[in-house]
């Protein structure tokens, strides 16, 4: 099983951080991807490239993998995730989605999905449903949820 833990969006691990993940919205319905490898919906993102910002990351990610085109982005936590005895630091981000292009047939995403309300059936449920309930508190904390 794995652990997720929260910091503040600024806070600097001690180890790089590794994941920039983007959980979004598009005309109020939570936006999804499906891997050409998978069956389940998972949250937008990736791994940072060397020399990257985890910003930078996130945003590339949200576009490559949903086609969107304009959108805000906020970096909700700094997050850590023990498993096995390892433990991955990443970015947590929130976008707000306005407009969407098709995305690149060479893209690894089959599809982008949109749903009403959040799922549990996911690819990673035990991490990303964790990461979709940080951002609806901070959307509640918004009052934009």
């Amino acid at each position: 099983m794995s652990r997720v833990n929260f910091f503040d969006s600024d806070y600097e691990p001690v180890s790089e951080l590794i994941y920039a993940i983007v959980t979004a919205r598009y005309n109020n319905k939570w936006v999804f991807v499906r891997h050409h490898d998978r069956v389940t919906p998972e949250i937008t993102g990736g791994h940072i490239e060397p020399g990257e910002d985890p910003a930078d990351t996130a945003r590339r990610e949200l576009a490559e993998e949903t086609g969107a085109v304009e959108f805000t982005l906020d970096s909700v936590a700094t997050y850590s995730v023990e498993e096995e005895g390892n433990t991955g630091f990443g970015r947590l981000y929130y976008a707000e989605i306005y407009r969407l292009d098709v995305i690149s047939d060479t893209s690894e995403i089959a599809e982008v999905v949109f749903m009403d309300e959040l799922t549990d059936n996911l690819t990673y449920p035990d991490i990303q449903l964790v990461f979709l309930q940080k951002v609806s508190e901070y959307l509640k904390e918004r009052g934009s949820y």
